[in-house]
């Protein structure tokens, strides 16, 4: 009998090359494949008339031929066509080399059509539409059908196939949630869950398993982060140090004044560091809000106390940004004794080595670089502050195993996620808060439209200009590749696109989480470089590199990210001299959609912002496209489930309380699953 250890191979249907397919999408277990959970769903709706219908969105209509289909030939190929007549709209049925069909559709015959609604050449067409008979749709209707995330060569039947296999099999999990925390918080078995996630019965079975299982993503994230809470007690520092006046002549040697937020919250992280329990503080801030510097205060004072600091980021090129950055200001403040080490993946064999040496020798007293801080080999001589910027790109977990490289070091976490106060104490349960909310007085603020795809050609022309000016573009897909399910922008066919749209005047490139973390960087440094002008990308630049030369952000297909995301995408660019822009192309037509977006040219704020993605955030929400998602939960939202997040808060509050341990016999499978979960983050690193 299978288990879900077992390798997807176990499957009929899988060989070899499916397998490889699977693997580029993190599917390599049955377990894994339980939880690739449906990034959208097709709804099998009522059939519309031909003058309801509706541009860019998969819908069905029913109608009676009133003559034979026509054919004709085009590049050998047979092209079959419809066209359906209500009143005064129009709408062209197109396929494509199925000669077939000219003996199928019959004049006088009822069918029912259902494909996507695209405007082409001024007509309104339905291409490769599906055919059903009246009888055959009303077996689908009101059906979900789960739409997965892909990669080329691996198409959504593949996976729903092999998912339903797996389901048939009957291939569970355990159930780790005493009935009466499932009954309290009405939540749905796990299995009952997993089975609806993927091919719900009907909308209401679909909320009740997304909610039993955002609940779990929720409950074992605030678990970790409760059992990682210390008492003031057990916080007794063990690196008291001295405020030293080195930290007063870099603030008055820096050619900007820190804003009133940023000399508050250095003052606190001072005071911490100064006092008798060991800091462990998160600083919030938008992006460009000036938190950076703040880290390099609290490593400046680290290393003038005599002891080491270590600030762990996302990726490598931020990690040389900040290299360079801090390495510029010491040599402006005579502070070269300390000579930082860069330490990421990149480095050579030969080079670990003698990074390695120095550290453990304390001949550096700052260590800047990626997860590969965290790595087994690193030994320091006297850590006393641990620094993570872009908490939430590494597990609770990884940031753990940082704090661990010394004797209870001093923890400074950096976040530009806006992230109201009220769900920050609960994610952030461990750290005290401080909040940088000024931007520095010379930083213009950005400029925002809220756009439909009409605009299209207009911001093309106003990106040439910025880019002959010599400034740089960001351009925002929500998608890797085409899908035949999702009508959506995708990075690889717009990169090519704008290819053609700017010839070789232009150096245009894309970005996106698929590659490889090398391909990531070079494709990175180049843009940060200067060398590519245009860059076509998923979400995956909303953190990682800071390109004050970049004055433009345009996001396709808006209406499918959060307000905060697009609030935190929009801060890539705004960092530099130069007046910045940021362009929000919806492409669904609906007025609602313009409502929601158009908070964001109100304000600049984030916190305001993420505060009315809270309010604005609607129960039929269900799914959005997401390439990446806040704490890089699989389902979960931190805003559209705001709700879930407080519940399971208070369920992991109440069961600690009774039982700090999980010793009773009824949470054994909690603290095995808590284990799992552990065991799985660490393999998890996101970068």
């Amino acid at each position: 009998m299978m288990k879900t250890e077992d390798s997807i191979r176990s499957l009929k249907g899988i060989g070899d090359k499916t397998e490889k397919l699977f693997a580029k999408v993190g599917v390599a277990s049955l377990q894994q494949l339980l939880h690739y959970y449906p990034r959208d769903y097709d709804a099998y709706g009522e059939p519309a008339t031909v003058r309801d219908l509706k541009l860019k969105q998969k819908q069905a209509i029913r109608a009676t031929l009133m003559k034979a289909p026509e054919v004709k030939g085009f590049r050998n190929k047979a092209v079959i066509t419809v066209v359906l007549v209500d009143g005064n709209s129009r709408l062209q049925l197109t396929w494509f080399n199925m000669p077939f069909l000219r003996n199928t559709l019959k004049r006088g015959g009822t069918y029912v059509f259902r494909g996507m609604v695209q405007e082409k050449k001024g007509r309104v067409v339905m291409e490769q539409p599906e055919i059903f008979s009246d009888a055959a749709y009303e077996s689908v209707w009101g059906q979900l059908m789960p739409i997965y995330g892909l990669t080329a060569g691996l198409n959504n039947k593949i996976v729903s196939k092999a998912v339903r296999q797996l389901l048939d099999e009957k291939i569970l999990e355990q159930e780790y949630l005493p009935e009466d925390v499932r009954s309290r918080y009405h939540l749905s078995e796990i299995n009952f869950a997993i089975g609806q996630i993927h091919f719900p019965e009907n909308q209401e079975s679909l909320i009740e398993a997304r909610k039993r299982l955002v609940f779990d993503e929720f409950f074992f994230f605030l678990l970790v982060i409760a059992r990682m809470k210390e008492t003031k007690e057990s916080r007794l520092s063990e690196w008291r140090m001295k405020a030293v006046w080195k930290t007063e002549e870099v603030i008055e040697s820096l050619p900007y004044r820190l804003t009133n937020a940023q000399m508050r919250v250095w003052n606190e992280m001072e005071a911490d560091m100064k006092g008798h329990i060991r800091m462990s503080r998160l600083v919030q801030g938008d992006v460009g809000s000036g938190k950076t510097i703040l880290a390099f205060l609290g490593m400046i004072m680290t290393a003038e106390n005599g002891f080491q600091s270590a600030i762990m980021v996302p990726t490598e090129v931020l990690a040389r940004q900040h290299y360079e950055a801090m390495t510029e200001l010491l040599e402006k403040n005579g502070l070269t004794e300390y000579a930082p080490v860069l330490l990421t993946g990149s480095n050579t064999a030969k080079e670990k080595r003698e990074i390695y040496r120095r550290i453990a020798a304390g001949e550096t007293r700052m260590v800047i670089g990626t997860h590969a801080l965290i790595q087994e080999k690193v030994e320091y001589q006297n850590l006393a502050l641990v620094i993570t910027d872009e908490q939430h790109r590494f597990g609770v977990k990884q940031r753990e195993a940082l704090s661990q490289k010394g004797p209870s070091p001093h923890v400074l976490v950096m976040s530009a996620t806006p992230i109201p106060r009220t769900l920050a104490i609960m994610l952030y349960g461990d750290l005290d808060i401080s909040i940088v909310d000024e931007l520095p007085a010379e930083r213009l603020p950005i400029k925002n439209c809220v756009v439909d795809t009409g605009y299209r050609k207009t911001a093309y022309q106003f990106m040439r200009r910025e880019v002959t000016a010599g400034r740089q573009v960001y351009i925002i897909c929500p998608m890797v590749e085409a899908s035949e399910e999702l009508d959506a922008e995708n990075v690889t066919d717009y990169t090519e696109q704008m290819k053609m749209e700017f010839g070789d005047e232009i150096q245009v490139d894309m970005l996106h989480g698929q590659m490889k973390p090398k391909e990531k960087n070079e494709i990175m440094e180049r843009f940060a470089s200067g060398e590519i002008q245009l860059l076509v990308s998923t979400t995956v630049v909303e953190v990682g590199v800071n390109v004050p030369n970049a004055t433009v952000m345009m996001v396709e297909n808006a209406e499918r990210f959060g307000l905060a995301q697009l609030h935190q995408l929009r801060g890539r660019v705004g960092r530099g001299e130069h007046q910045s822009y940021c362009i929000f192309m919806h492409g669904d037509g609906s007025g609602d959609t313009s409502k929601r977006l158009e908070v964001l040219n109100k304000s600049n704020d984030g916190f305001y912002i993420a505060e009315e993605d809270l309010k604005l955030r609607g129960p039929g929400d269900l799914f959005g496209i997401r390439q990446s998602g806040l704490m890089d939960f699989r389902l979960a939202d931190i805003y559209q489930d705001a709700s879930v997040l407080r519940e399971a808060n208070q369920a992991v509050q109440e069961i600690l309380a009774a039982d700090e341990w999980l010793d009773w016999p009824e949470h054994e499978r909690i603290k095995q699953s808590l284990e799992n979960y552990l065991q799985k983050e660490m393999v998890e690193i996101s970068i």
